[in-house]
């Protein structure tokens, strides 16, 4: 499903990129060139992990300001792109820990961030699905990001099996 998403959300860059000339440049990758930067700049999975849960939190909070307050034009495809980009920042972080996972590397603090964060925008993409203000606008991507951050969460639950505990200090 994943893979599903993927396509679709660069299908959708592709033709967001070409609509809209005047708007914020767009990487096909949906982060900006300075949130591209800091990602790379991270010198830890934990760091490009908290990295994409905070651009995720950003563009849920955008997609709620944009909600209540429509813009002239483009409105439709604002809701789309910022529902996308978070989803797309979401599913960066869950598979920053596989990855992290796989090579052994210490990921604890990236699970737990993901574990805690991914369920309070489980609750918010939920509200707004309840409150269903425009909903035909961008239901589709809305339930793409509901499964999506469900599956963050199901991984980051299963993830905290798969780590190491946080080493304990013994008192002498």
């Amino acid at each position: 499903m994943k893979h599903v998403r993927r396509i679709s959300f660069a299908v959708f860059i592709i033709l967001f990129s070409m609509a809209s000339a005047n708007a914020q440049t767009v990487k096909k990758d949906y982060l900006s060139e300075y949130e591209a930067d800091k990602i790379r700049d991270a010198e830890t999975p934990n760091e490009r992990i908290k990295l994409f849960v905070q651009f995720a939190d950003e563009r849920l909070k955008k997609f709620q300001y944009e909600l209540d307050h429509p813009s002239a034009s483009r409105h439709a495809e604002m809701l789309n792109y910022l529902m996308n980009s978070y989803i797309g920042c979401v599913d960066d972080a869950s598979d920053l820990i596989q990855e992290g996972i796989e090579k052994q590397q210490n990921v604890r603090a990236g699970v737990d961030l993901i574990a805690n964060k991914a369920k309070e925008f489980l609750e918010t993409l939920k509200k707004i699905a309840a409150d269903a203000k425009e909903l035909d606008l961008y239901k589709l991507n809305l339930d793409d990001a509901i499964e999506g951050t469900q599956d963050a969460v199901n991984d980051a639950e299963k993830a905290k099996k798969s780590v190491a505990p946080p080493p304990t200090r013994r008192k002498n």
